[in-house]
């Protein structure tokens, strides 16, 4: 059973999220929190699996909360929420270690595979107002930034990999373009996050675009 709380300012909207994932048979909303305080309250006590998490909200905002739900040990995986779908903040909360974001407008099916994915410690990266974010703000967010030296210890397969990555492909995308079986892929992934120490993709997307291994508007 994968536990959630729900993190909205609108009790219309944590509701209606309640009511989706718990007609599921695998997911169980076990809190609701009004605002980023109470969320972090809640996390501890309650230790959910994931955590949807509205970016904009009054006190203290999810991009916030998020910073510090994920600055301590065991945290759960925090899916971004948000009713704009150019927002400056999902970028940084992606740089905080969120697992990726959705629009409050998506059907209740994606909704819940949403949740399963970031579970499963995969990140939501595939659609491309994802790589749009990544595009428009990481340059404004780290100017004039370096190569961390830590890339010099991937070998080019492993800096093939992480390219493919963080142009947003999937690891059966990334087998077929490298002529590689997914399982070498996943080995190559898990080699990337381990010697970068990243924590997932959204992680490693970031490093990607901001060291300029990968550049903006490219595919």
């Amino acid at each position: 059973m994968i536990r959630v709380l729900v993190v909205d300012d609108q009790a219309l909207v944590r509701g209606g999220f309640r009511l989706i994932l718990d007609s599921q048979a695998d997911l169980e909303v076990v809190g609701e929190a009004a605002d980023g305080r109470a969320a972090l309250a809640m996390a501890r006590e309650l230790r959910p699996d994931v955590v949807l998490m509205d970016v904009r909200m009054p006190g203290m905002d999810g991009l916030e909360a998020t910073r510090r739900l994920l600055s301590g040990g065991e945290a759960p995986r925090v899916l971004m929420l948000t009713t704009f779908d150019l927002d400056e903040y999902v970028y940084d909360a992606l740089r905080a270690g969120a697992s990726g974001f959705l629009l409050k407008d998506v059907r209740p099916e994606l909704l819940a595979e949403a949740v399963r994915i970031v579970a499963d410690g995969e990140t939501l990266l595939a659609p491309a107002i994802t790589r749009r974010l990544v595009q428009q703000y990481v340059r404004r967010v780290r100017p004039g930034a370096t190569r961390p030296v830590a890339l010099d210890a991937l070998t080019e397969r492993e800096l093939a990999v992480l390219r493919l990555l963080a142009r947003g492909r999937s690891n059966t995308e990334i087998a077929a373009e490298l002529y590689l079986s997914e399982t070498t892929v996943k080995t190559h992934v898990t080699h990337v996050f381990g010697k970068l120490g990243l924590r997932d993709r959204a992680q490693a997307v970031v490093m990607a675009y901001e060291s300029g291994l990968v550049e903006p508007g490219s595919s």
